[in-house]
């Protein structure tokens, strides 16, 4: 890619935030409240969902959808004021935190400052204003117009300037002109070089700009997997498939749930049932950034009104808190694990139909997953002699050595993290 990733990305984690449903306040400062919590369990780059406020017209429920912007350079009202986000993000950045946010550049909601003294910053047809792929309550923007895209650029700016935020999660980016997007981040590099992009979409030619794309096709094809949809092979040919189709060193986010999948398709446990953990483990170990939707931690079972008020139903204990906690450090701790970095090796190893192995290394550190992603106990044989060798396993710290021959026994829906140890 033409620009460089932000250094300390490589072996980073992005965690979703939803504020409206994160606490029972649904505040910017009750939110902050968890931070500590957030950083012990390892978590790094901390994406915002909107936080501009939501229109009025055409407004679906009773507080209306985050992508339906009435004004990009403010605060929405539910969730404080500027003052608390510049506080909050000077916060998190205490503690290690990055912080983006999430910026809808194609649509903006039905009474936008804009439609009132830029209409001409819109799309339309027949003389209306296009509300894009049905969506009522959002009004498509013109990127044929010159002047809107400079005036786009200057309210990402103002983020950046006023709260020191650390880049941009960009809506459905596929729907917005790459050019804009190389326009977006040349200018706002210029001053800002370190900041991360995001994109919600999976298409290839978007890593010119974008350090990091979704992996819907993975995704879905999981739930379709796990569903008696999909078989073995199928799935592991879309790996295979990602692997021509994008660069080596671009980086391509893994995630079992986020707001849209939870809202409309069902929890992590509705897709993907028992092999939920399984497949959070794949996202956190292959190569890529793992991505973790609010509440996974808990875990969470309750689909989240989009429309409405509904709380995130915390408890006392945090269920997942650990098993995120190791995968999450152990990719800080191990370069084996850095995503988009070409000099890492990954290598998958023979095994029975439903169970991924592989590992991935890179100068000496290694790390060995095993998945088994069928409702079968099953072993197999080791034969691969690149296996040999002293490893931990990252979830209970015990030590073993692996020879070959050896045997792998595993329950259904059963993973296997092991950090390979280092000769003395």
């Amino acid at each position: 890619m033409p620009f460089q990733h932000p250094c300390w990305s490589y072996d980073s984690n992005i965690y979703e935030v939803n504020v409206r449903q994160y606490t029972p306040e649904g505040t910017f400062r009750a939110f902050a409240t968890h931070l500590p919590r957030l950083k012990d369990m390892g978590v790094e780059i901390l994406w915002f969902m909107p936080i501009t406020p939501i229109s009025l017209q055409d407004r679906k429920g009773t507080l209306g959808s985050y992508y339906a912007v009435q004004d990009y350079t403010a605060v929405n009202p539910e969730f404080g004021n500027l003052r608390d986000f510049i506080d909050l993000v000077s916060d998190a950045h205490t503690l290690g935190f990055k912080i983006i946010i999430d910026w809808v550049a194609n649509h903006t909601g039905n009474d936008h400052l804009w439609l009132q003294h830029h209409p001409d910053f819109f799309s339309y047809e027949e003389g209306r204003v296009v509300h894009p792929h049905g969506w009522e309550d959002v009004s498509k923007l013109n990127f044929d117009n010159p002047h809107m895209q400079a005036a786009m650029v200057d309210a990402m700016r103002f983020w950046i300037d006023t709260c020191a935020i650390d880049g941009f999660r960009c809506d459905m980016a596929h729907l917005v002109p790459l050019d804009f997007w190389k326009k977006a981040r040349t200018e706002l590099g210029d001053q800002n070089p370190g900041l991360f992009w995001l994109a919600e979409c999976e298409e290839a030619n978007y890593h010119l700009v974008f350090d990091a794309t979704y992996t819907w096709k993975w995704m879905h094809a999981t739930e379709q997997f796990c569903k008696g949809q999909m078989d073995f092979n199928h799935l592991a040919g879309i790996l295979e498939e990602y692997r021509r189709t994008f660069s080596g060193d671009a980086f391509r986010v893994y995630f079992t749930s986020n707001h849209d999948e939870n809202s409309w398709n069902g929890t992590e446990y509705e897709k993907f049932g028992e092999a939920a953990k399984a497949l959070a483990v794949f996202s956190c170990t292959w190569n890529g950034l793992p991505m973790i939707y609010s509440g996974q931690e808990l875990p969470n079972h309750k689909r989240l009104h989009f429309f409405e008020k509904d709380d995130v139903e915390w408890e006392t204990e945090i269920q997942l808190h650990d098993f995120y906690k190791s995968l999450l450090q152990l990719r800080k701790i191990n370069p084996s694990l850095r995503a988009g970095d070409t000099n890492v090796v990954t290598r998958q190893h023979p095994t029975p139909a439903g169970v991924f192995s592989f590992t991935r290394s890179m100068e000496g550190a290694a790390v060995w997953v095993v998945i088994n992603l069928s409702q079968q106990k099953t072993g197999f044989e080791i034969l691969d002699n690149t296996l040999r060798g002293m490893y931990k396993d990252v979830f209970n710290n015990a030590s073993f050595e692996m020879t070959t021959p050896g045997h792998i026994e595993l329950q259904p829906w059963e993973y296997k993290v092991y950090e390979k140890e280092k000769a003395r």
